[in-house]
C-alpha cells in the first residue's frame, strides 16, 4: 500500500509539513487510549533486505498497529507497494529526511514510533516489551533495545543465523536503565512530547546522518528519559550490501561530532572520545588489513576533515561534494560502525 504521502512525493518532489493536533485537547486525548504503536524503517537500495524484514515484522505473533516504510524511489520498495500491510512512503533520500517522513505519517494516530534498521530483527517479544515500558512509565521519552549481535563484525549475518541467536538467547528478565542516547538501529520514540516541541531529525546530517541517533536523543531528553530496555532483544544482521563509500564516513566521524557539540546535543568530552576513537580504530584497522571495512578511505575522510576543521569550513553537508550518491547506497551504517 502506497501511502497519500508517497503520491504527493512523486508529483513535487518532497512533501510538506502536516498539520498536526498537538495542543493540551489533543495530547489528553492521546493519554486517554492504550498506546498505539507502529513501526518506522527508513531504507535506500536494498530491496531483497527490506522485504525480508518486513516479511518476519509481519509475521510476527504482537504487531504494531501501522508498518511504515519510507525510501526514494519506489524501486526501493519492489515487492511492497501494493501490499495492503506495509505503507509506502516516497521521500527525500537521507535517513534523517526519510525518518522525518515516517513521523509526519504517524503523527496523527500513532503515540509510540519504533524506528528500526531495514536490517534489524527484534524477537517476537521486543515490540510488546516496549509497549510495556512506555505503558508504565508516562516520563521516557526515547528508549533503545538490547543488541544481541551484530554480523558487520563478521561480514553479516543471515535471517536464519539471526533466528538461531534470538532462540538461544531464549527470554530474558525486562530491566530499564538510564542511557544517555538510544542507537538508531532500534530507537523507540514517544511522539507527544516530539509533536508538542516541533522535534524533528536534523537534515543538515546529510545522507546516512551518522550520530543522528545522539543528536534527536539528546534533543527529546530535555522531555523526558532516555533509557536502554534490557529484554527487547534483536539481532543486527550487518548486511554488507549498500554501504556508504569510506571516505564519506570517516568524514562524518569528525565533522558531525563537531557540529553537535557548536549544536549543544553531544558535550565535548564525548565527541572528543567518539572522534579519537574512530581514528585509531581506522588507523588499527589499516595496519592490520582489516578487509571488512574500507580503513583507507575512512582514514582519508578522518583527515580531510580535520584539516576543513583547521581553515574553517567543516561542515555535515560537505559529504555531498564527494560525488553523487549510488542508488545502491544505504543511507545508515550499522550500530557497531556507529560505535567504533
Amino acid at each position: 500500500m502506497t501511502s497519500p504521502s508517497a503520491e504527493a512525493t512523486r508529483q513535487d518532489g518532497s512533501i510538506g509539513p502536516a498539520p498536526v493536533p498537538c495542543g493540551p485537547e489533543a495530547m489528553a486525548e492521546r493519554a486517554s487510549h492504550p498506546l498505539r504503536m507502529a513501526v518506522g524503517i527508513a531504507s535506500a537500495g536494498r530491496p531483497s533486505i527490506l522485504r525480508e524484514t518486513v516479511d518476519y515484522l509481519t509475521a510476527l505473533p504482537n504487531q504494531a498497529e501501522r508498518l511504515i516504510v519510507c525510501v526514494p524511489a519506489i524501486d526501493d520498495a519492489a515487492g511492497l507497494a501494493d501490499r495492503c500491510d506495509v505503507e509506502v512512503i516516497v521521500g527525500s533520500r537521507g535517513l534523517t529526511s526519510q525518518r522525518n517522513r515516517i513521523i509526519q505519517a504517524a503523527a496523527f494516530d500513532i503515540d509510540v514510533l519504533i524506528f528500526l534498521d531495514d536490517d534489524f530483527i527484534p524477537a517476537a517479544t521486543f515490540l510488546p516489551r516496549m509497549a510495556a515500558v512506555f505503558a508504565a512509565n508516562p516520563n521516557v521519552a526515547i528508549a533503545t533495545g538490547e543488541v544481541l549481535a551484530d554480523g558487520v563484525l563478521d561480514g553479516g549475518l543471515s535471517m536464519s543465523k539471526a533466528l538461531q541467536i534470538l532462540d538461544t538467547a531464549g527470554e530474558a528478565t525486562e530491566r530499564v536503565t538510564e542511557v544517555y542516547n538510544a542507537y538508531g538501529c532500534n530507537m523507540a520514540v514517544r511522539l507527544s512530547p516530539v509533536l508538542e516541541h516541533a522535534l524533528a531529525f536534523d537534515e543538515q546530517l546529510p545522507l546516512y546522518g551518522w550520530l543522528e541517533d545522539v543528536d534527536f536523543s539528546r534533543s527529546i531528553a530535555r522531555y523526558g528519559r532516555s533509557v536502554h530496555v534490557e529484554g527487547a532483544r534483536g539481532v543486527h544482521l550487518g548486511v554488507r550490501s549498500g554501504r556508504q563509500p569510506g571516505r564519506r564516513l570517516g568524514y562524518s566521524q569528525v565533522a558531525n561530532p563537531v557540529y553537535l557539540i557548536r549544536k549543544g546535543t553531544m558535550s565535548r568530552g564525548r565527541a572528543v572520545v567518539q572522534i579519537g576513537r574512530n581514528i585509531l580504530a581506522n588507523t588499527r584497522g589499516l595496519l592490520f588489513n582489516d578487509r571488512l571495512i574500507d580503513r583507507w578511505g575512512r582514514l582519508n575522510g578522518n583527515f580531510l576533515a580535520l584539516s576543513d576543521l583547521v581553515v574553517g569550513r567543516a561542515s555535515p553537508s560537505r559529504i555531498i561534494e564527494f560525488g553523487n550518491p549510488s542508488p545502491g547506497e544505504m543511507p545508515s551504517p550499522s550500530i557497531a560502525t556507529k560505535r567504533r
